[in-house]
C-alpha cells in the first residue's frame, strides 16, 4: 500500500497557514494537535484520515492557489498577526478574500514589493537558500559612496561571520548628501542591506524592493494589491529553477 503520509509542516504549508519554517514553530509551540492530540515535529499525517488544529480551529487545504503582490508601505511588519498590536501587512490583504501569507519579508522601515501566498511549494522555493532568486531595491544613503565602497558591497563583506554573495551595485543619482543605489542580492539575510550598509558607515535613508526576479512593482500604490498574473508566476517559478511537480 502507498504511504499517504506528509509531514506536518508541509501540509500546514499547503493549507495556507504559513511556510514550512513558521509551521514547524507553530508546532514546538504547541499549537497544533492532530486528532486532538499536540503535535511534534517529525510528526505525519494522513490528509484523509486526520484531523489537524491551529490554536483549536480545524485546519482546511485550500484548493484555489493564490499569488499577490503587495506594496508594503513603511510603519507595517511583515506578519499576519501581532501580539503587541503593531500594523502588520495582514491588514493590507484581508480583502482578497483569501487566506495568504508573506513570502521572506520586509522590515518594519522598508517598503516595496512584497509577495503573498498559499501555495507553501512556491513559497519554500522563492525562500530556499539554494534558489538564489534575485531580488532589487532602490536604496537611498547618506552623505555618499565611493568607489571602494561599491566594490566591497558588490565583491561581498563579512557580515555576522560570513562573507555575503557578490551583488550588483549601480548608482542611480548622486547629489550632495545622497545618492541613490540599485542593489540586486541573490541572497536572502536578514536586514542584509542595512547591516552592510552600517557596517561601511552608511546611513541607509530609504530602502525599497522594486523587483523579485524578473517581477517589477511597476507602479502599484502603496498599501495596495494585486494578484499576479500565471505568466508572472511562470517566471518566478523558472527564475528558482523549479518545476510546477518538483518537490524540495
Amino acid at each position: 500500500m502507498t504511504d499517504e503520509k506528509i509531514r506536518l509542516q508541509k501540509y500546514l504549508s499547503e493549507c495556507g497557514i504559513a511556510s514550512r519554517r513558521k509551521s514547524e514553530a507553530l508546532i514546538e509551540e504547541g499549537r497544533v494537535k492532530v486528532n486532538g492530540i499536540r503535535a511534534q515535529i517529525g510528526d505525519k499525517i494522513d490528509p484523509k484520515r486526520d484531523t489537524v488544529s491551529v490554536n483549536g480551529r480545524k485546519v482546511i487545504r485550500e484548493q484555489t492557489l493564490c499569488y499577490l503582490m503587495l506594496h508594503k508601505p513603511r510603519g507595517f511588519i511583515t506578519t499576519m498577526s501581532d501580539e503587541m498590536n503593531r500594523k502588520c501587512v495582514a491588514e493590507l490583504v484581508q480583502d482578497c478574500g483569501m487566506r495568504v501569507y508573506p513570502v521572506g519579508r520586509l522590515d518594519r522601515e522598508s517598503e516595496g514589493l512584497l509577495l503573498l501566498t498559499n501555495d507553501g511549494e512556491f513559497a519554500n522555493a522563492m525562500m530556499h537558500p539554494k534558489r538564489h532568486v534575485p531580488k532589487t531595491y532602490r536604496v537611498t544613503v547618506r552623505p555618499s559612496i565611493t568607489d571602494e565602497q561599491i566594490t566591497q558591497i558588490t565583491m561581498g563583506l563579512m557580515l555576522e561571520g560570513r562573507m555575503t554573495a557578490p551583488a550588483d551595485v549601480h548608482v542611480v543619482t548622486k547629489e550632495e548628501g545622497r545618492v541613490v543605489l540599485e542593489i540586486v542580492l541573490y541572497e536572502g539575510r536578514n536586514r542584509q542591506i542595512r547591516k552592510m550598509c552600517e557596517q561601511l558607515g552608511l546611513e541607509v535613508a530609504r530602502l525599497k524592493r522594486t523587483a523579485v526576479g524578473p517581477v517589477k512593482l511597476g507602479m502599484l500604490p502603496q498599501g495596495k494589491w494585486r494578484e499576479l498574473t500565471q505568466d508572472e508566476v511562470n517566471k518566478l517559478m523558472n527564475a528558482a529553477k523549479i518545476k510546477q511537480n518538483e518537490k524540495i
